[in-house]
């Protein structure tokens, strides 16, 4: 019995952990710390990090939509992105909505809406495995309609980039507006109920919608800081010129590679033509070089001086439409904050004004027990039995007894509420 115990307690074997369920290489021989041998699967940490994602791809030319997967780091590679813009689009975290301009790309995290946008096309992030998925998956769809229909539409002369920033914006305007909107539908006439009745389960129900009212809020100032962050900063909305940039971009190398040719050019016919006096000049090489290289720098400071400038009073426009939006929509949500914080100083008001009425019955009881007590007193005295007391003898002395204490008891409250009432304890 002791031999079966000590085989269940002890590891199995080494050979037995090298069998057909253990995942991976087995264990180096020799290899120190490792002879157990704990396997991990590391399946669910690749799929959460660097793995591949289901994206939505519509093309700018075209408005073409097709389903794709690419990789985190293949992202990164293609379009210069830092880790850190696609951890916002990350589902698996909660992060803020957000607006980032970079050199090729735009990323936007607007509520449901998680995309990256350069000048040729759009990457919008689908995961129906994230909580609400059913609710994400037709927002992409509407996000995804929506854009090819204005690429098909050609009605607007806005660049790609910025059409696909307006539908994200009004996507996510017009969703935050509808939870506002549904939110006032519910809040005002329990506030209007409440204040004709007050009810532990109508306080229970104010309590869940001042929690919703309240994050709901967080998220719209959000979204009306990125904009008006966006609309402050120039050169945030400078880079954001996608097509622009590109267009130069390829002006540029157009530029250079003409440039390239006139120097051979001239190269090959300074070789073709007369032999020039060495004491006069250059050598042909060297002077074509400098020449080549004063031209490049001609190019490249007109270059930059032009980028330098943009006209960014396109997007300013788009950005400010929203933002005009947006504020709507703040300025609901804090309207609806403040009837609903002079509801709770109303109901204060009126438990303050039950509290000081019974305060009132409560003094008006003391009042009352006290005149009370005086007839307790008297009764004792005539129930004493005194022998020798004349007044005990008179004819109907008790009845005229009763008459002088009711009375006095009478003039003994009155003087007490009048009392009350110059000291304003209560008004009577």
């Amino acid at each position: 019995m002791d031999q079966d115990l000590k085989d269940r307690l002890l590891l199995p074997p080494r050979a037995a952990s090298n069998g057909p369920h253990r995942r991976g290489k087995p264990a180096a021989p020799g290899g120190g710390g490792g002879g157990g041998g704990v396997t991990i699967d590391v399946h669910g940490l690749k799929k959460r990090g660097g793995g591949r994602r289901s994206w939505v791809r519509v093309d700018a030319a075209t408005g073409a939509a097709e389903a794709v997967e690419v990789a985190k780091p293949a992202l990164m590679r293609r379009l210069d992105l830092p880790a850190r813009d696609l951890r916002l689009l990350d589902p698996l975290f909660v992060y803020p909505s957000a607006i980032l301009g970079r050199e090729r790309a735009v990323v936007c995290n607007l509520e449901r809406i998680r995309c990256i946008i350069t000048a040729d096309e759009a990457l919008v992030l689908r995961d129906p495995d994230a909580d609400g998925g059913a609710a994400a998956e037709e927002a992409v769809r509407r996000y995804v309609d929506e854009l090819q229909r204005r690429l098909v539409d050609c009605a607007d002369d806005l660049p790609f980039e910025f059409i696909a920033l307006e539908v994200a914006l009004e996507a996510a305007c017009s969703f935050l507006d509808a939870q506002a909107v549904e939110l006032e539908a519910e809040a005002y006439p329990l506030l209007d109920e409440l204040t004709a009745k007050i009810s532990t389960l109508d306080l229970e129900r104010a309590r869940r919608l001042k929690s919703k009212l309240v994050a709901l809020t967080r998220r719209v100032q959000k979204v009306r800081d990125e904009i008006e962050q966006l609309m402050d900063d120039d050169g945030d909305m400078a880079e954001m010129y996608l097509t622009e940039k590109k267009m130069r971009m390829e002006a540029s190398s157009l530029d250079e590679e003409g440039l390239q040719g006139v120097a051979g050019n001239n190269a090959f016919g300074a070789s073709v033509s007369a032999p020039v006096s060495p004491v006069s000049s250059p050598p042909a090489p060297r002077r074509l070089e400098k020449q080549f290289s004063f031209a490049r720098s001609r190019h490249s400071s007109f270059k930059s001086s032009e980028s330098s400038q943009y006209n960014i009073e396109e997007l300013e426009m788009l950005l400010e439409a929203y933002f005009v939006v947006i504020d709507y929509t703040l300025s609901k949500l804090t309207s609806l904050k403040e009837y609903i914080d002079d509801t709770e100083d109303f109901i204060n008001i009126q438990l303050d004004n039950v509290r000081n009425q019974l305060i009132q019955f409560e003094l008006l009881l003391t009042t009352a027990t006290f005149v009370v007590a005086i007839f307790g007193v008297v009764s004792g005295v005539f129930g004493m039995n005194f022998e020798g007391v004349a007044v005990l003898k008179v004819p109907h002395a008790f009845e005229w007894t009763l008459i002088i204490t009711g009375v006095c008891g009478a003039v003994i409250f009155a003087c007490l509420l009048w009392y009350f009432k110059k000291r304003r304890f209560f008004p009577l």
